[in-house]
């Protein structure tokens, strides 16, 4: 009687078992499938981004001049660094490499001064004038009438607003009249 009862446990304990070890199978499976679930769902939630694209000469002393293609938000450190970098002779204070790059932007990078008089030899010159969109603060401090306050205006305006169009335009620079431009107008061009 206790054999034929024994068989009977015996047989009672292994499905309690294997119940047991289905039991524990199971919500780690569908654990894992939902983590899974959740995953994919960030992945189709991401936004399509759209950039737009614009076109920047870059000119002076960098490695690779040209024109460079480049997304709407980008700084001008940012495609200076495309063109390979800035030369050997370059002025890095020449450029505000954090400024944003504007659509048929020309961004120039000058060249160290060489010698105390580089730059204002060139000036003094009557057949060679300064591009007042590329020339750096010492140059346009050489200009007759141009002390450093208003040629540091002359910087912060160009950055902020762009190239000048034309060489009137300086007169919107604060601190810049008709009669300070007429002083050093045939010094300058807007190229």
């Amino acid at each position: 009687m206790i054999k034929r009862y024994g068989w009977i446990f015996i047989v009672l304990l292994v499905i309690g078992l294997l119940y047991l070890l289905k039991f524990n199978d199971g919500p780690e499976t569908q654990e894992v499938e939902l983590k899974s679930t959740e995953f994919e769902d960030e992945i189709i939630e991401e936004p399509n981004l759209t950039v737009s694209v614009i076109k920047v000469d870059v000119k002076g002393e960098v490695k690779k001049r040209g024109v460079y293609s480049m997304p709407d938000d980008t700084r001008v450190d940012d495609v200076i660094k495309r063109a390979g970098g800035m030369t050997e002779d370059a002025d890095p204070t020449s450029v505000n490499l954090a400024q944003r790059l504007q659509d048929e932007m020309v961004i120039f990078v000058a060249s160290k001064q060489k010698g105390e008089g580089g730059s204002s030899e060139i000036i003094s010159s009557s057949e060679e004038k300064i591009s007042i969109n590329r020339a750096s603060s010492t140059e346009i401090e050489a200009l007759n009438g141009i002390g450093p306050s208003k040629a540091a205006s002359i910087i912060e305006y160009r950055e902020e607003n762009g190239p000048f169009s034309s060489v009137e335009d300086l007169v919107n620079v604060p601190g810049i009249g008709e009669k300070t431009l007429e002083i050093f107008k045939d010094q300058i061009m807007v190229p």
